[in-house]
């Protein structure tokens, strides 16, 4: 069967088609990371970046919680960002998602 699946080795090639799909839903920049590797960071329909991680990534990651912030540091700096974890059918963290809520007024707590 042919599909997409993330695992904590996705690359961010292969996490790509995922955040493209996220970001053609919400409009608003997006960023994905695996466990093990560094993911992708797309903003107005283009991918700017295909090494990209962010602390928030990382915390969602390590803690295995949702992540509601606004970034210290990077391309997203004082701007609200909400960040999720990915988990497998057994519960191990296998990546993580965020959204950037550049408007600054979107509820991301409803997304």
């Amino acid at each position: 069967m042919v599909g997409i699946a993330i695992t904590k080795d996705s690359t961010a090639q292969e996490l790509e088609p995922i955040a493209m799909a996220i970001f053609s839903a919400v409009g608003l920049p997006v960023t994905m990371r695996s466990k093990n590797k560094k993911g992708i960071r797309i903003e107005n329909n283009a991918v700017l970046d295909y090494d990209y991680s962010g602390i928030y990534l990382e915390r969602a990651i390590e803690e295995g919680t949702i992540i509601h912030g606004f970034a210290d540091e990077g391309p997203y700096k004082d701007v609200p960002v909400v960040v999720s974890p990915i988990k497998d059918n057994n519960g191990e963290v296998v990546g993580a998602i965020g959204v950037v809520n550049l408007a600054g007024f979107i509820d991301l707590t409803r997304l």
